[in-house]
Protein backbone atom coordinates (compact mmCIF):
# COMPACT_ATOMS: atom_id res chain seq x y z
CA UNK A 1 0.00 0.00 0.00
CA UNK A 2 1.13 3.87 -0.81
CA UNK A 3 1.59 6.18 1.51
CA UNK A 4 0.01 9.93 0.67
CA UNK A 5 3.84 11.03 1.36
CA UNK A 6 4.66 8.72 -1.50
CA UNK A 7 1.85 9.68 -3.72
CA UNK A 8 2.23 13.31 -2.87
CA UNK A 9 6.04 12.77 -2.99
CA UNK A 10 5.81 12.29 -6.98
CA UNK A 11 4.37 15.94 -7.14
CA UNK A 12 7.26 17.24 -6.40
CA UNK A 13 8.86 17.28 -9.34
CA UNK A 14 7.56 20.82 -10.23
CA UNK A 15 9.08 22.53 -7.52
CA UNK A 16 12.52 21.43 -9.17
CA UNK A 17 10.80 22.74 -12.55
CA UNK A 18 9.44 25.71 -11.80
CA UNK A 19 13.06 26.91 -9.29
CA UNK A 20 14.95 25.69 -12.65
CA UNK A 21 12.63 28.36 -14.77
CA UNK A 22 13.19 30.60 -12.28
CA UNK A 23 16.79 30.26 -11.87
CA UNK A 24 16.76 30.89 -16.16
CA UNK A 25 15.05 33.79 -15.73
CA UNK A 26 17.66 35.28 -13.15
CA UNK A 27 20.59 34.15 -15.06
CA UNK A 28 18.72 35.87 -18.26
CA UNK A 29 18.79 39.19 -16.39
CA UNK A 30 22.22 38.65 -15.22
CA UNK A 31 23.55 38.12 -18.36
CA UNK A 32 21.87 41.34 -19.71
CA UNK A 33 23.78 43.23 -16.83
CA UNK A 34 26.95 41.98 -18.07
CA UNK A 35 26.24 42.74 -21.85
CA UNK A 36 25.49 45.98 -20.78
CA UNK A 37 28.30 47.14 -18.40
CA UNK A 38 30.41 45.79 -21.26
CA UNK A 39 29.53 48.84 -23.71
CA UNK A 40 30.76 47.24 -27.07
CA UNK A 41 28.97 47.82 -30.15
CA UNK A 42 29.20 44.03 -31.81
CA UNK A 43 26.72 42.01 -29.24
CA UNK A 44 26.75 38.56 -28.35
CA UNK A 45 22.98 36.69 -27.99
CA UNK A 46 24.22 33.48 -27.37
CA UNK A 47 23.81 33.48 -23.72
CA UNK A 48 20.07 34.93 -24.43
CA UNK A 49 19.45 32.22 -27.13
CA UNK A 50 20.37 30.08 -24.72
CA UNK A 51 18.56 30.91 -21.52
CA UNK A 52 15.52 31.23 -23.97
CA UNK A 53 15.33 27.96 -25.43
CA UNK A 54 16.19 26.63 -21.54
CA UNK A 55 13.45 28.42 -20.56
CA UNK A 56 11.07 26.95 -23.02
CA UNK A 57 12.31 23.70 -22.62
CA UNK A 58 11.17 23.82 -19.22
CA UNK A 59 7.90 25.28 -20.02
CA UNK A 60 7.22 22.31 -22.41
CA UNK A 61 8.60 19.60 -19.46
CA UNK A 62 6.10 21.27 -16.86
CA UNK A 63 3.33 20.78 -19.92
CA UNK A 64 4.01 17.50 -19.94
CA UNK A 65 4.50 16.74 -16.63
CA UNK A 66 0.81 17.52 -16.14
CA UNK A 67 -0.44 15.78 -18.10
CA UNK A 68 1.48 12.65 -17.11
CA UNK A 69 1.25 13.47 -13.00
CA UNK A 70 -2.02 12.49 -11.21
CA UNK A 71 -1.22 13.99 -8.03
CA UNK A 72 0.83 17.19 -7.95
CA UNK A 73 2.34 19.38 -5.50
CA UNK A 74 0.60 22.48 -6.11
CA UNK A 75 -2.76 23.18 -7.96
CA UNK A 76 -2.43 22.68 -11.73
CA UNK A 77 -3.75 25.87 -12.80
CA UNK A 78 -1.24 27.55 -10.15
CA UNK A 79 1.78 25.64 -11.82
CA UNK A 80 -0.05 26.55 -15.42
CA UNK A 81 0.37 30.06 -14.27
CA UNK A 82 3.46 30.47 -12.52
CA UNK A 83 5.47 28.86 -15.52
CA UNK A 84 3.80 31.08 -17.87
CA UNK A 85 4.47 34.15 -16.24
CA UNK A 86 8.55 32.89 -15.40
CA UNK A 87 8.64 32.26 -19.56
CA UNK A 88 7.26 35.88 -20.08
CA UNK A 89 10.58 36.86 -17.94
CA UNK A 90 13.09 35.53 -20.24
CA UNK A 91 11.06 36.30 -23.40
CA UNK A 92 11.10 40.22 -22.20
CA UNK A 93 14.85 40.08 -21.61
CA UNK A 94 15.15 38.51 -24.64
CA UNK A 95 13.29 40.82 -27.05
CA UNK A 96 15.75 43.84 -25.29
CA UNK A 97 18.86 42.36 -26.38
CA UNK A 98 17.72 41.77 -29.48
CA UNK A 99 16.34 45.27 -30.20
CA UNK A 100 19.57 46.61 -28.18
CA UNK A 101 22.25 45.03 -30.49
CA UNK A 102 20.74 46.54 -33.38
CA UNK A 103 21.62 49.92 -32.11
CA UNK A 104 24.27 49.31 -29.46
CA UNK A 105 26.85 51.49 -31.88
CA UNK A 106 24.78 54.42 -31.32
CA UNK A 107 23.57 54.09 -27.63
CA UNK A 108 27.05 54.32 -25.92
CA UNK A 109 25.98 57.41 -23.82
CA UNK A 110 22.86 56.07 -22.72
CA UNK A 111 23.16 54.09 -18.82
CA UNK A 112 20.85 50.99 -19.38
CA UNK A 113 22.58 49.61 -16.67
CA UNK A 114 20.53 51.35 -13.54
CA UNK A 115 17.58 49.35 -14.87
CA UNK A 116 18.87 46.36 -15.69
CA UNK A 117 20.85 46.08 -12.48
CA UNK A 118 17.04 46.33 -11.17
CA UNK A 119 15.56 43.78 -13.25
CA UNK A 120 18.42 41.70 -12.00
CA UNK A 121 16.66 42.22 -8.30
CA UNK A 122 13.23 41.95 -9.14
CA UNK A 123 14.52 38.44 -11.02
CA UNK A 124 16.71 37.21 -7.92
CA UNK A 125 13.58 37.72 -5.74
CA UNK A 126 11.40 35.82 -8.11
CA UNK A 127 14.01 32.87 -7.59
CA UNK A 128 13.72 33.27 -3.51
CA UNK A 129 9.92 32.95 -3.73
CA UNK A 130 10.03 30.48 -5.68
CA UNK A 131 12.66 28.41 -3.84
CA UNK A 132 10.05 29.45 -0.57
CA UNK A 133 7.17 27.12 -1.94
CA UNK A 134 9.15 24.08 -1.40
CA UNK A 135 9.76 25.10 2.23
CA UNK A 136 6.28 25.93 2.71
CA UNK A 137 3.29 28.57 2.68
CA UNK A 138 5.07 31.11 5.07
CA UNK A 139 3.34 33.79 4.57
CA UNK A 140 5.11 35.87 6.47
CA UNK A 141 8.20 35.34 4.77
CA UNK A 142 6.58 35.39 1.30
CA UNK A 143 5.17 38.72 2.10
CA UNK A 144 8.52 40.47 2.69
CA UNK A 145 10.16 39.28 -0.25
CA UNK A 146 6.58 40.56 -2.41
CA UNK A 147 7.20 44.05 -0.56
CA UNK A 148 10.61 43.84 -1.69
CA UNK A 149 9.83 43.11 -5.04
CA UNK A 150 7.05 46.33 -4.92
CA UNK A 151 9.98 48.33 -4.01
CA UNK A 152 11.65 47.43 -6.78
CA UNK A 153 8.88 48.17 -9.20
CA UNK A 154 8.27 51.70 -8.18
CA UNK A 155 11.98 52.51 -8.30
CA UNK A 156 11.26 50.95 -11.93
CA UNK A 157 8.69 53.37 -12.27
CA UNK A 158 10.55 56.40 -10.85
CA UNK A 159 13.18 56.00 -13.32
CA UNK A 160 10.84 55.52 -16.59
CA UNK A 161 9.07 58.94 -15.32
CA UNK A 162 12.70 59.99 -15.47
CA UNK A 163 13.42 59.08 -18.54
CA UNK A 164 10.20 61.04 -20.20
CA UNK A 165 10.98 64.62 -18.74
CA UNK A 166 14.05 64.05 -20.30
CA UNK A 167 12.84 62.46 -23.77
CA UNK A 168 10.41 65.46 -23.72
CA UNK A 169 12.74 68.15 -22.91
CA UNK A 170 13.88 68.54 -26.63
CA UNK A 171 17.33 68.11 -26.37
CA UNK A 172 16.42 64.66 -28.84
CA UNK A 173 16.53 64.17 -31.91
CA UNK A 174 12.88 61.93 -32.82
CA UNK A 175 14.31 59.08 -34.34
CA UNK A 176 16.40 58.95 -31.33
CA UNK A 177 13.21 59.46 -29.13
CA UNK A 178 11.70 56.47 -30.54
CA UNK A 179 14.33 54.35 -30.24
CA UNK A 180 15.34 55.17 -26.30
CA UNK A 181 11.39 54.76 -25.49
CA UNK A 182 11.78 51.74 -27.05
CA UNK A 183 14.18 50.22 -25.41
CA UNK A 184 13.30 51.84 -21.92
CA UNK A 185 10.16 50.37 -22.18
CA UNK A 186 10.98 47.02 -22.84
CA UNK A 187 13.32 47.49 -19.65
CA UNK A 188 10.17 48.46 -17.84
CA UNK A 189 7.87 45.85 -19.54
CA UNK A 190 10.57 42.75 -17.74
CA UNK A 191 10.33 44.43 -14.69
CA UNK A 192 6.54 43.59 -14.80
CA UNK A 193 6.86 40.37 -15.35
CA UNK A 194 8.99 39.73 -12.58
CA UNK A 195 5.84 41.82 -10.76
CA UNK A 196 3.11 39.34 -12.25
CA UNK A 197 5.43 36.09 -11.35
CA UNK A 198 5.87 37.71 -7.87
CA UNK A 199 1.73 38.41 -7.67
CA UNK A 200 1.43 34.40 -8.74
CA UNK A 201 3.39 33.23 -6.00
CA UNK A 202 2.04 35.40 -3.86
CA UNK A 203 -1.82 34.13 -4.83
CA UNK A 204 -0.56 30.79 -4.19
CA UNK A 205 0.71 31.10 -0.91
CA UNK A 206 -2.35 32.76 0.43
CA UNK A 207 -4.79 30.52 -1.37
CA UNK A 208 -2.58 27.73 0.71
CA UNK A 209 -1.64 29.39 4.30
Amino acid sequence: MFSLQTIFGKGDKFYGLLEASADAARDSAAALVKMLATRQPAISLDEFTLARKREKDLTAQISRELVNTFVTALDREDIEALSAALNKITKSISKFAERYSLAADRLGDIDFGTRAALLEKGADVIRQMVAQLRKGMNLEAMSALNDRLQAIENEADRLLLELYRDLYGGRHEPIRILLLKDLFELLEKAIDRCRDAGNVVYQIVLKNS
